[in-house]
């Protein structure tokens, strides 16, 4: 078994992608993938190796981010911090590539699970289908597959808004 510093550094930024996908705020991805690594370390021996290392710190961090949903939750008022807006574009175009994006997620959220979660991997954490089917206990096929069938289901629902 590796060390815990060469599981670190072999891990960190994908399971910091992984956390960033489904919280989509850097920060809370950052303390999330901290404390995924911290919980890692202190059950390291329960690992049974019946899956890959890296899914079990998955599995450990969606854990932990559910956990952080409910206590989000809990606390009335509290908004996520918002984006940095981007430099390289103009405030008006800004706002039009917010609204787009706030569509998107908008359509995502209401996309049945695994399938939102499985478009979130792709889109916001940067997956390959392979990685996104390891995650999910899956094969590569199918999270192309769902994606795609997220992806049509998106564009049905926009046919019929227009």
């Amino acid at each position: 078994m590796q060390d815990m510093e060469q599981i670190y550094t072999k891990y960190a930024v994908q399971v910091y992608k992984y956390l960033f996908s489904l919280c989509r705020n850097p920060h809370t991805a950052e303390e999330l993938t901290q404390e995924t690594f911290f919980r890692a370390m202190k059950s390291i021996d329960s690992f049974r190796g019946d899956c890959r290392l890296y899914v079990w710190l998955c599995q450990i961090a969606k854990n932990l981010w559910i956990k952080e949903r409910k206590r989000e939750q809990r606390i009335d008022g509290e908004e996520p911090g918002d984006e940095i807006p981007s430099k390289a574009l103009q405030p008006d175009e800004e706002v039009i590539a917010r609204d787009e994006r706030m569509y998107l997620y908008k359509r995502l959220h209401q996309l049945p699970e695994p399938v939102r979660e499985v478009m979130y991997l792709r889109i916001s954490g940067d997956f390959s289908f392979r990685e996104i089917g390891e995650i999910l206990g899956r094969d590569e096929n199918w999270a192309r597959v769902t994606f795609y069938r997220g992806k049509q289901k998106i564009r049905e629902e926009n046919r019929h808004e227009m």
